[in-house]
């Protein structure tokens, strides 16, 4: 089942962006960054697929929206749930983990900068208080290779950590361009759809966000 998993995730990946991230698929215009759809590599897959088991995994290329800035409290309605492209604050979550649901028009910037975003949400009173799912997250992010780009003094990884009220699922993930949902949390599965995924958006950057929103 799982190597089953790995092929579904795994398809087109690698390609996604070709060799460029910024290049010509990336223009800048009054501070706004702006992706042709037409540039990317579309060696994508046609619509969701779904892997039985006890988490029901499924992974999904939602189509890109463009990337445009929008002022800090705009909300933002998304194609897909999670958000994997589309308008966007200014300014992005610092790459870390978040105890309060950081806003998607946020980390969707996040995305745009290469990141990935793993998110969860559970109840309240669920046992452990969601520790359980937070700390599978973070080995998620552990296992990932540095980062060239980034300073490691700051940050090792672009990854962002937080509670997602809005999905409809209990964990989820998200890149630029790709989504990743499930019923219950499947370490190695997250691990090798971030590992597929990582540093695709459409601006490479590393600097930190911010801390406080």
């Amino acid at each position: 089942m799982r190597k089953l998993l790995f092929a579904a995730v795994a398809i087109g990946p690698l390609s996604l962006l070709g060799s460029g991230a910024c290049g010509g698929s990336l223009s800048i215009a009054d501070g706004n960054a702006t992706t042709d759809a037409a540039t990317l590599d579309h060696s994508r897959i046609d619509g969701p697929i779904t892997v039985p088991g006890p988490c029901e995994i499924t992974v999904d290329a939602p189509p890109y929206l463009p990337g445009q800035h929008v002022a800090v409290g705009t909300h933002v309605d998304y194609d897909s749930n999670p958000p994997s492209s589309g308008p966007h604050y200014p300014v992005w979550a610092a790459f870390q983990t978040w105890s309060t649901p950081v806003p998607r028009e946020y980390y969707v910037h996040d995305l745009e900068h290469g990141a990935v975003v793993l998110l969860y949400k559970c109840a309240a009173d669920a046992a452990g208080g969601c520790s359980d799912v937070v700390s599978g997250l973070e080995a998620v992010r552990a296992a990932l290779p540095d980062d060239p780009l980034c300073d490691k003094a700051t940050v090792r990884v672009r990854v962002v950590v937080t509670p997602d009220p809005l999905i409809d699922v209990p964990v989820a993930a998200a890149a630029w361009g790709w989504t990743y949902r499930a019923k219950c949390l499947d370490v190695p599965s997250l691990i090798q759809f971030a590992k597929d995924h990582y540093g695709k958006g459409t601006e490479p950057v590393c600097a930190n966000g911010v801390t406080s929103l």
